[in-house]
């Protein structure tokens, strides 16, 4: 039994495919199966069961998965903290999250923490939603993960940072656009762009429409937060969507953001598998991109009141914990869409 053996295990177990595993170690269907057959001889037991579409660990498989798991991702971050106490300031800080999501959440802490590490690269993993943000943070290979909360999650620390408020998004000119909010009852008539349903905010905006017992019409449907923000604007439809930090509310131009007060807020902010295992560098962006959070959303707070918007509700400052900074070296270029924080 090798550590190779228990990585490509713990990699199969998890896409449920041997040629998906073979793809992504760039080597062939044989090699990633004499991995396994490898441990399965040691154990003296079968690890996975064949089925018609992929495989699945057995029971003794899936005890093998957990205890390999959690040991090659302690092993990965102890090795990442070695790494960093040899290269001191000039280490890196990896992370996974959506396409948009730089720019909404951390853009002016990726500045800041910059500033304080030259040295530090930041890296970006794109993922298409909450539940890829996961998997990958527990392939051990990550450092962070920013995502949409919604519930625990086995193995994983989630620490929200901010809640988004829910807002109506209308063209200037729409009959809604005047209003001081929208009551959720108000849009069983208004026809919708539809945030994607695999994403965790399209998930509990579908559960808190059908626990008030709306049924919306919707016939667009969309990827990200802005793509259905520019469609509103060009009249394509209304969107329900999480009000941005920075993003004023009810806004001014030919879109307007129109708070609605009935739905529950959604809690965006850190994911890891350990905070106690998290690099100092990492720790420190993860503060610095929680702080920027917070600061953005008091201003937007102060800007609606001042405007006489009611205001927003808000999590008590006691639930909020903080997460860590880092310096940006690269973006991930793979080409696929991302999701909103963690959508």
């Amino acid at each position: 039994m090798t550590l190779d053996d228990l990585r490509v295990f713990v990699s199969v177990c998890r896409a449920g495919s041997l040629s998906a595993v073979a793809r992504e170690l760039g080597c062939t269907q044989s090699a990633v199966s004499q991995h396994v057959k490898r441990l399965e001889r040691e154990a003296g037991v079968s690890l996975l069961e064949r089925r018609p579409r992929g495989v699945v660990p057995t029971h003794a498989g899936r005890v093998l998965w957990d205890a390999a798991a959690d040991s090659i991702a302690g092993l990965d971050a102890a090795l990442r903290r070695v790494g960093d106490l040899v290269n001191g300031d000039s280490g890196a800080v990896r992370v996974t999250t959506g396409g948009t999501t730089v720019r909404h959440f951390m853009a002016e802490a990726v500045v800041a923490f910059r500033q304080r590490y030259p040295k530090v690269s930041l890296e970006f993993q794109t993922e298409t939603s909450s539940r890829r943000c996961f998997e990958a943070l527990a392939d051990g290979h990550l450092d962070l993960a920013w995502v949409t909360m919604d519930g625990p999650v086995r193995g994983i620390e989630q620490r929200p940072v901010v809640d988004l408020p829910w807002v109506l998004a209308v063209r200037a000119d729409d009959p809604l656009a005047g209003r001081s909010r929208v009551d959720a009852a108000d849009l069983a008539d208004v026809r919708l762009i539809r945030l994607p349903h695999n994403s965790t905010s399209g998930a509990r905006l579908d559960a808190a429409f059908a626990e008030a017992g709306i049924r919306s019409r919707s016939d667009t449907g969309v990827a990200d937060w802005d793509t259905a923000l520019l469609l509103a604007e060009l009249g394509l439809g209304h969107a329900v969507v999480p009000a941005l930090p920075g993003r004023p509310v009810p806004g001014d131009g030919p879109l307007r953001l129109v708070p609605v007060p009935d739905l529950p807020p959604l809690a965006v902010g850190w994911a890891v598998r350990r905070w106690d295992a998290l690099s100092p560098l990492a720790r420190s962006f993860a503060e610095t991109v929680a702080g920027s959070c917070r600061q953005r959303d008091v201003d937007r707070a102060g800007h609606e009141q001042g405007d006489g918007a009611a205001p927003r509700a808000s999590r008590p400052p006691a639930a909020r914990r903080s997460g860590p900074p880092a310096t940006a070296k690269s973006i991930d270029g793979r080409g696929r869409r991302g999701h909103d924080p963690s959508s």
